[in-house]
């Protein structure tokens, strides 16, 4: 306003100058009245074009001051308008603008900042003295930088809590290298860095709980490939995570259409459901072996859309296998009170009728074929009831060393007239000097007996023995080429009552398996259908 003023006060005095010299001078030195007026009429269009220039030009500057001005609000209505800190500064660090949520967030609204750097605003803000006076050290750096840096900063607040901020620094310079000004401007990051963090810790813990799960983990597309599996995956099935990665589940599990089944029908109730299922019992070949998990399907959801299947599988091989030997021992248990309540029952009369068969046939000769058929029968009534009897009462075992090289050989020459009646030839193979064993042998030699009678019986033409140690066992191994057996029939062999013969009872190797047991030692079985059996029984040393 006071420019204004200056420049009115100076252009008067200017025209009143100019009028009173020019007449001054004129009237003294110009005597032509002629002249005079020309002279007159010259300094009067002078006047006009001065005063028309100077009127256009400060019109022209008062434009420009307009549009300035519009320039200028429009820029502070826009920096207002945003939620970011905008604050521009002139070379030396002074404030030349700045926003009202800068003024807010350093609780400045009010003070007149124009002109003042950040240490002399930090007088105004108690709270915010140490952050001001910070901005004058970082905003140095970004001078020396002479470039655009970028950082992430935080805000203290009143409350306690804390502002990230994302701020950009641009250093601007004249020609010469001198500083012109600053812009900085920073953008409130605080809920994304928040999102950040719960989303980060969401992951550790979804990360523990996959990793660290104790139980096998394992994550399939829609087609059943696996697209990420836990350690204890990888561990149960002897791969690394790049060769189980991309591969088909059904790789993994036991080839039976049964358990396809089963897994098809967990993938379609939850691709239909999209909710969790548990697929019962599945068998997965692992490592040469055969391995029972009940598994459990869950849906991996997507903002509503179902992208893949988690699987939590819980080996219950262990536990499938003591159930299993839980049903055979109640047999057994049932077998054994069945034995000990009927075989002494059954052998009284049993005596009788034997004795008097033996006196009719040494009496009449008529019927001898017929008195030999009963009195055989009659034996074979006997040594069921004898076998119930080893079931029904633990038997008294009297360990001692024995070498089982000779154990074999007496069971091979008991047996070898009931081998050349079937036309079965036995090779007892012995490789190396074998140690002695701590054992019942009365008890062993009834398991190999029934064992190679099984051979026999199975219409094999060679039954190979082979004894060997192997460290801390003893290991006997009988291998016929008989018709063997079908693969579901092998897991209840040993169950009582279970037998293949026309007049089998089954009691035979269920009593071998409690007599091995008893000596704390296994029986495996292999066989296939038409290309023989294999039994072996390891037996500990010591």
């Amino acid at each position: 306003m006071m420019s204004k003023r200056k420049g009115l006060l100076l252009y008067i005095l200017f025209g009143v100058f100019w009028v009173f010299a020019t007449d001054f001078i004129i009237d003294k030195y110009i005597a032509d009245k002629d002249v005079f007026m020309m002279i007159q009429k010259a300094k009067g269009l002078f006047f006009i074009l001065l005063t028309g220039f100077l009127l256009y030009f400060f019109l022209s500057k008062n434009e420009k001051y307009i549009e300035l001005k519009e320039e200028e609000r429009r820029l502070h209505t826009l920096i207002n308008s945003m939620v970011d800190f905008v604050n521009f500064k002139d070379g030396e660090g002074k404030w030349i603008e700045a926003n009202d949520f800068g003024l807010n967030l350093f609780e400045l609204k009010g003070v007149d900042y124009k002109g003042k750097k950040d240490s002399d605003l930090a007088e105004y803000s108690s709270f915010y003295k140490d952050v001001l006076k910070y901005c004058e050290i970082s905003d140095e750096e970004a001078w020396k930088a002479k470039v655009v840096t970028r950082c992430e900063e935080m805000i203290p607040l009143p409350s306690g809590d804390f502002k990230t901020f994302d701020t950009i620094k641009v250093p601007l310079f004249h020609q010469d290298g001198s500083r012109k000004s600053l812009v900085v401007m920073g953008r409130d990051i605080t809920e994304r860095i928040n999102a950040e963090k719960k989303l980060s810790k969401n992951r550790q813990q979804y990360k523990s709980l996959f990793d660290y799960n104790p139980d096998p983990v394992y994550m399939m597309d829609l087609n059943g490939i696996l697209t990420d599996v836990n350690p204890q995956f990888e561990s149960i099935v002897g791969l690394s995570h790049n060769k189980v990665i991309g591969a088909s589940i059904n790789d993994f599990i036991f080839p039976f259409e049964e358990e396809k089944n089963k897994l098809m029908q967990a993938f379609a109730y939850v691709k239909k459901h999209k909710t969790g299922m548990n697929t019962g019992d599945i068998r997965f070949c692992i490592m040469d072996r055969i391995a029972i998990f009940s598994c459990t399907f869950v849906p991996i959801l997507i903002d509503d859309r179902l992208t893949g299947i988690i699987s939590y599988a819980k080996d219950v091989t262990h536990i499938r296998e003591t159930e299993e030997r839980l049903r055979k021992t109640e047999k057994l248990s049932v077998v054994g009170e069945l034995a000990a309540s009927v075989a002494h029952e059954v052998r009284n009369p049993l005596t009788s009728l034997k004795g008097f068969v033996q006196l009719l046939k040494d009496g009449e000769s008529q019927y001898q074929h017929y008195y030999s058929i009963m009195l055989n029968e009659l034996d074979r009534i006997n040594q069921i009831v004898s076998e119930l009897l080893v079931l029904a009462k633990p038997q008294q075992m009297k360990f001692e060393e024995y070498n089982l090289v000779h154990l074999m050989t007496d069971v091979k020459s008991l047996l070898e007239p009931q081998a050349n009646l079937y036309g079965t030839h036995m090779i007892f193979d012995v490789k190396h000097k074998l140690p002695s064993i701590s054992c019942e042998a009365n008890q062993l030699k009834q398991v190999f007996i029934n064992i190679i009678k099984n051979s026999i019986e199975a219409s094999s033409k060679k039954i190979h023995i082979d004894l060997q140690a192997e460290k801390d066992w003893m290991t006997i191994t009988v291998k016929d080429d008989g018709c063997g057996i079908e693969k579901n029939r092998i897991k209840h062999l040993g169950e009582p009552f279970y037998s293949s013969k026309e007049k089998g009872t089954g009691l035979g190797l269920t009593v071998s398996y409690r007599i091995i047991e008893a000596h704390r030692g296994k029986i495996s079985i292999k066989s296939e259908v038409d290309n023989g059996t294999e039994i072996k029984i390891a037996l500990p040393v010591s």
